[in-house]
């Protein structure tokens, strides 16, 4: 008897596929990617010694696969989380993330003075060399993310900015939380990545940073304390060394308040 394809098989195909792909992008770097090759392996040659009738193997193989959809949600629950906060935070975002568009700053609503001021206070940190971790919150909210820092509801300023992340002050570690225009927090402690090939060039702020935009939708910005580089990262999206100029038009192309 021929096969036959219908378009639902197609369409159940690809489903399939896509929901793979985006696991793979998902745990890929992580250890968890082991863990789920390891699994899928096993799950293979379940599906062998069934077909070839090893009922010894099979069964064995087959108490394994039927606590499978518990185990996944124990092994994985860390990258679940992820996934769904990804899935969240595209669905409310209005437009895609880019370093390149060409957007101007009226378009998209952006307060000119407030990212001139974190543009100033980075290029001035850059220039002495000070460490600073930014993170400026757009549609996903950063209020979870204050908890262990202290608030302060203050008007952003280059200064103040400056005067946080100054080694010798109290609020220096951490992270600052920047949303709905003003300075929400200091000093707040962020999730940090599970990916093991991060480059060994990456300190705790840079993979704090990673972690961070992995589980929002923010702008991370990162001045590096050991060469002075400012780095910024969006959604997956990184890029290293840029001028302050850059940094301006990435801000003031991005509707961030």
């Amino acid at each position: 008897m021929p096969l036959q394809i219908t378009l639902i098989d197609i369409i159940d195909i690809s489903l399939v596929a896509l929901i793979l792909f985006q696991i793979y992008r998902i745990i890929r770097g992580t250890a968890a990617f082991s863990i789920f090759i390891t699994i899928f392996l096993i799950y293979v040659t379940y599906l062998i010694v069934r077909a070839l009738n090893m009922e010894m193997t099979a069964a064995l193989l087959g108490q394994v696969v039927g606590l499978g959809v518990l185990a996944l949600v124990i092994v994985f629950q860390q990258e679940i989380r992820r996934f769904l906060l990804v899935i969240g935070n595209r669905f409310i975002m209005r437009r895609g993330f880019s370093f390149t568009g060409l957007q101007s700053a009226v378009d998209y609503g952006t307060n000119v003075r407030e990212a001139e001021e974190i543009v100033r206070a980075c290029e001035s940190m850059s220039q002495k060399n000070t460490g600073a971790l930014i993170v400026i919150g757009r549609k996903s909210s950063l209020v979870i993310f204050s908890d262990g820092g202290e608030l302060l509801k203050a008007r952003i300023s280059s200064e103040l900015l400056e005067t946080i992340f100054f080694k010798n002050t109290p609020l220096h570690d951490g992270a600052v939380l920047i949303e709905g225009g003003v300075i929400l927090a200091a000093r707040c402690p962020l999730p940090t990545t599970e990916r093991v090939n991060i480059p060994s060039r990456y300190g705790m702020r840079h993979r704090a940073a990673i972690g961070m935009s992995e589980r929002s939708d923010a702008i991370i910005i990162v001045v590096s304390e050991e060469t002075g580089h400012i780095s910024v990262f969006k959604t997956g999206e990184i890029r290293e060394n840029i001028t302050s100029n850059e940094l301006r038009n990435i801000l003031l192309m991005e509707k961030i308040w």
